[in-house]
């Protein structure tokens, strides 16, 4: 039973993060025809809108360009480059809170408060008529995204606390995002061409309900009254300064930064370099869900081969990523631009299924055994990549160049991964003498206690 239930949570956590990543890329290819249509622009985008727009305007800036004035159209990428931006930046805000609260309270009632807040969001974008409607919506799901994504992880963590199952539930949740992301674009294209604006955010904002029905029914508010009884977690202040908890950290963040960098100003790129068509544009991303799936399948095996070379994969998926970056300024046409952007998903895969296991496994030899903070960490290095990409990235482009841009992004993953050498030796690492480990580490007191403490030594 308690088996079957940890599954059906981590469905619940997986349909969460697929959820909020669809609902991140969902308006790519609906946003400029929405806003237009609010400003009386008229048109329908339709199939032939860039599905992989990518993250910001950059990305639609041929459609901005025929529905708005002249003078007004670089304020408006500006502002949906902005409004893209803003979900990543009250994350980045919120987050500190969100992973003390969830240290506090347990995981299950910040995750749903986080698909409440998410409910709401997708039904505020259903119903948007204006552009501040539209940034409070973004943001809302910014705020639900803090306590969602952030409780989900921990939930896993708490629940899968052995290798390798740990790492494989991990896995399974990083191939929903990756999948959310890019079969959002498509999906939000065809059914606002088919079936109206607010046709895909009823759909997912009803997923999102049934989400939270379901983890209502398995994990009762009033049923986590034992979290009381749990140790008190680590300060998120105290494991933003732990030496290895930073390294893997600022991994995280590096590896993310292509992939946040590029989705705003690739589609451009491909236009002005080799005329690319709008369904070449669209298509740009969706072949990269395969290797990153691939990645996560592969380190999900060899961890549980070789757990002692987590940092290894790591910093092989580092060195992929920058050697791939630096690959895209030299592309000519749309079959060679896919080879270097798989390379950089297959890259990121890597990072990430080795080294969310490893916050983990952090937390429980050198803190407590709770996850609410250090996943926060997590998120906040996400954030930071993603929140700069959409606003930070054109005005690189502007001023120094596409190539520019993608051999530094290169340089920094490259020079980043040896640093994962300062995490070679946490697998050797002995718990630290929390609460919970002081109890496991009492002596035995007879020989059913005895057997199995030779067990655990062995």
């Amino acid at each position: 039973e308690a088996r079957r239930q940890r599954r059906l949570l981590l469905l619940v956590v997986c349909v969460a993060l697929l959820l909020d990543n669809m609902l991140y890329m969902v308006i790519v290819p609906i946003i400029p025809d929405y806003i237009a249509t609010m400003r009386g622009g008229g048109g329908a985008a339709g199939p032939s809108a860039p599905a992989g727009g990518n993250g910001s305007g950059g990305g639609n800036r041929s459609l901005l360009s025929a529905r708005y004035p002249p003078a007004t159209g670089g304020n408006e990428d500006v502002q949906i480059g902005v409004l893209f931006a803003s979900k990543a930046m009250l994350q980045l805000l919120v987050n500190p809170l969100s992973g003390t609260l969830i240290d506090r309270v347990g995981y299950e009632v910040p995750l749903l408060a986080g698909l409440a807040v998410m409910f709401l969001s997708t039904a505020t974008f259903a119903f948007a008529e204006n552009y501040a409607t539209l940034f409070a919506a973004r943001s809302l799901q910014g705020l639900g995204s803090a306590f969602a994504d952030t409780a989900g992880i921990a939930l896993i963590a708490d629940r899968y606390a052995e290798e390798p199952a740990r790492s494989r539930a991990l896995g399974t949740a990083l191939a929903c995002i990756s999948f959310g992301s890019l079969a959002a674009p498509p999906f939000g294209g065809v059914l606002y061409e088919f079936a109206g604006k607010r046709v895909p955010f009823l759909v997912l904002a009803c997923v999102c309900l049934l989400d939270g029905l379901l983890l209502l029914a398995l994990a009762p508010p009033g049923a986590t009254g034992a979290r009381a009884n749990m140790p008190v977690g680590t300060p998120i202040h105290r494991l933003m300064v732990d030496p290895y908890i930073a390294v893997v950290a600022g991994a995280l963040a590096t590896c993310n930064i292509p992939l946040a960098f590029l989705e705003p100003t690739i589609a451009n790129w491909m236009k002005d370099s080799m005329g690319a068509s709008e369904w070449e544009v669209g298509l740009t991303w969706l072949p990269a869900f395969f290797p990153h799936v691939l990645g996560v399948y592969v380190t999900v095996r060899l961890a549980a081969a070789y757990p002692h070379l987590q940092w290894f994969y790591g910093a092989l998926g580092m060195a992929i990523i920058g050697a791939s970056s630096c690959l895209v300024p030299a592309c000519r046409n749309f079959g060679q631009v896919i080879i270097p952007l798989c390379g950089i998903c297959f890259g990121i895969a890597l990072v990430d299924t080795a080294l969310l296991p490893t916050l983990a496994f952090l937390v429980d030899v050198r803190h407590v055994s709770v996850y609410g903070s250090v996943y926060a960490i997590a998120d906040i290095s996400y954030s930071v990549a993603y929140a700069l990409g959409p606003i930070v990235a054109g005005q690189i482009v502007h001023t120094m160049g596409f190539a520019q841009l993608n051999l530094g992004m290169g340089l920094a993953n490259v020079l980043y991964a040896p640093v994962l050498l300062f995490l070679k030796n946490v697998c050797q690492m002995k718990p630290s003498h929390s609460e919970r480990n002081i109890l496991l580490e009492e002596g035995p007191k007879g020989l059913y206690d005895t057997i199995k403490m030779e067990e655990r030594k062995g």
